[in-house]
C-alpha cells in the first residue's frame, strides 16, 4: 500500500498541468512559490492562483512572486466543430463584426448546412489541483466559487498543518505537528530529492516558516521546526533578507502607530489577554489606516510571547452617504489567538469575519463602552478555556 507521500507523487507524475492555489496568508503564499518552482524542475506546466486579500506585500521578495495570479482565467475551450465527411474546405477567415465574430469557410467542393456544425467545450485545461493552507474550498473565495465544477471534476491534493482543515481533497496530507505548510512543503520535497532544493525553493520555504512561527517566537516551535530552518538555511535559503524585509521595514507610520499601542497597553494579570484601544484621531496623526494593524499585532505577538490572545479596539469614520464631510464613528475588533484557542469562536457575539487566528468584528458602541464589553466577554470565555 502506498503512503500518502507516495500518493501524492504518483498523482504529480500523472499531470501535466497543475493548479496551486490557496487562502492568502505568508505561509500559504511562501509554499505555493516553493512548490511551483520545484513541480518546474519536474517539468510540469503550473499556475499559482489566489484570491488577494491580504497586506502581505512584503513577500514580494520571493522568487515568482509577480507570477501569483488573482484569478481562473481561460479554464475550458469553446470548440465548434465542422463535419467534413462529404465537403471538403478549402480556405478559413474570420471577420470581426459588431459583438460577433464570424467564420468563412469555403468549401473545395459541395456545401455545407446547419447539421454539419457542432459546438461544445474541451476539457478543463488542469488535471491536479494542489491547494495548500486551506481549511475548506469556500475559504479560497471567488477562485473557487466561480467555477466550482472545475473543482468537482478535477483530483485534489489538500496539504495543511491546522486542525480546522476539513479534509476535502481526494489526497489529505494534514500534519498537525508541523507549524507551517511550508515546513511540510519541505518534507515531501526532501522526501523525492532534496537535490532539487536550489536556494530559490530554500527561501520560499524559509520566509514561509518565518512568517508563520513569527521568526520563531511562537510558542508552538518544535525542535523539527527549527532543525527543517537550519537545514533550509544551510542550502542556501536567505534568511537575511528575509527577515529584513518582514521584521526591520517597518515604517515610520507604523512604528508611530505602535507608539500608540503600547501607550494604552493593557493586560489581565496572567497576561493571557492583551489589549490596547486606538481612536480614529490617532491613525490620522500617524498617517496609518487599519490595514497596518495587522503589522502592529505581528509586533505585539513578538514582544509578548506569553499572551494567548492580543484585541485591538479601534475607531474608524466612515460617511454615511459616502459623500458628505458629517462622518460617523464605528468601533472595531481585531482579535488574534494562539494555535489552540479560536479567534472567531471567542469573539462569535459579534459576528466576526476572518479565520480561526485573526478574526474582526464590528461591534455596534461607542470604544470605550465597547472596550469593556469586548474585554469581559473576552475574559469570561478565557476563564472556561482548559488553558
Amino acid at each position: 500500500m502506498l503512503t500518502q507521500e507516495q500518493q501524492i507523487f504518483e498523482q504529480i507524475k500523472k499531470a501535466s498541468n497543475i493548479l496551486i492555489t490557496f487562502k492568502w496568508s505568508g505561509d500559504a503564499i511562501a509554499s505555493a512559490l516553493a512548490l511551483s518552482l520545484f513541480l518546474k524542475k519536474l517539468d510540469k506546466n503550473v499556475e499559482v492562483v489566489a484570491e488577494k486579500s491580504g497586506p502581505e506585500k512584503l513577500l514580494a521578495i520571493l522568487p515568482g512572486y509577480a507570477e501569483i495570479k488573482n484569478s481562473l482565467d481561460n479554464l475550458r475551450n469553446f470548440i465548434i466543430s465542422l463535419d467534413i465527411t462529404n465537403t471538403k474546405v478549402s480556405q478559413i477567415k474570420y471577420q470581426r463584426g459588431e459583438n460577433k465574430l464570424n467564420f468563412i469557410i469555403s468549401p473545395k467542393d459541395g456545401w455545407f448546412t446547419e447539421d454539419d456544425i457542432d459546438s461544445g467545450t474541451s476539457g478543463f485545461r488542469h488535471d491536479l489541483i494542489i491547494v495548500l493552507d486551506t481549511p475548506d474550498l469556500e475559504t479560497l473565495g471567488r477562485v473557487y466559487d466561480n467555477d466550482t465544477e472545475f473543482f468537482y471534476q478535477t483530483p485534489i491534493i489538500n496539504l495543511d498543518h491546522n486542525s480546522t482543515n476539513e479534509g476535502f481533497g481526494q489526497i489529505n496530507f494534514v500534519e498537525l505537528t508541523a507549524v507551517s505548510t511550508s515546513e511540510i512543503v519541505f518534507s515531501l520535497i526532501d522526501s523525492y530529492s532534496r537535490d532539487l532544493i536550489d536556494e530559490d525553493i530554500a527561501t520560499c520555504l524559509l520566509a514561509g516558516m518565518i512568517a508563520e512561527t513569527k521568526s520563531f517566537k511562537t510558542n508552538n516551535v518544535t525542535p523539527r521546526a527549527l532543525l527543517t530552518a537550519s537545514q533550509l538555511m544551510s542550502l542556501g535559503g536567505r534568511r537575511e533578507e528575509i527577515v529584513n524585509h518582514l521584521y526591520r521595514s517597518r515604517s515610520l507610520n507604523i512604528l508611530k502607530l505602535w507608539g500608540r499601542v503600547l501607550a494604552r497597553l493593557l493586560a489581565t494579570s496572567d497576561n493571557r489577554l492583551v489589549w490596547s484601544t486606538l481612536s480614529s484621531a490617532d491613525f490620522v496623526k500617524t498617517n496609518s489606516t487599519e490595514k497596518d494593524l495587522t503589522d502592529v499585532i505581528d509586533e505585539l505577538i513578538i514582544s509578548i510571547p506569553q499572551a494567548r490572545v492580543i484585541a485591538l479596539i479601534y475607531e474608524t469614520e466612515t460617511s454615511p452617504d459616502g459623500q458628505s464631510e458629517t462622518k460617523k464613528k464605528n468601533t472595531n475588533l481585531l482579535l488574534y489567538a494562539t494555535k489552540n484557542i479560536d479567534a472567531l469562536a471567542l469573539s462569535k457575539e459579534f459576528n466576526p469575519t476572518g479565520s480561526k487566528y485573526l478574526a474582526k468584528a464590528t461591534v455596534p458602541a461607542p470604544i470605550i463602552e465597547a472596550e469593556k464589553t469586548i474585554i469581559i466577554a473576552l475574559e469570561d470565555k478565557l476563564n472556561k478555556l482548559p488553558l
